[in-house]
């Protein structure tokens, strides 16, 4: 009786370690919108 006692004492104990771990944090990459182009110069005011 003693050994499971511990036996379930240790695998409540992993799943409370596992469940409070630290969980990486997700890495997103977010592509910028294209940048606009300026009109070019025509040459209308010459």
């Amino acid at each position: 009786m003693s050994k499971s006692i511990k036996l379930l004492a240790m695998l409540g104990f992993v799943a409370a370690v596992a469940a409070c771990a630290q969980q990486e944090e997700e890495f997103v990459v977010v592509e910028p919108e294209p940048i606009t182009v300026e009109p070019e110069y025509t040459g209308k005011y010459k």
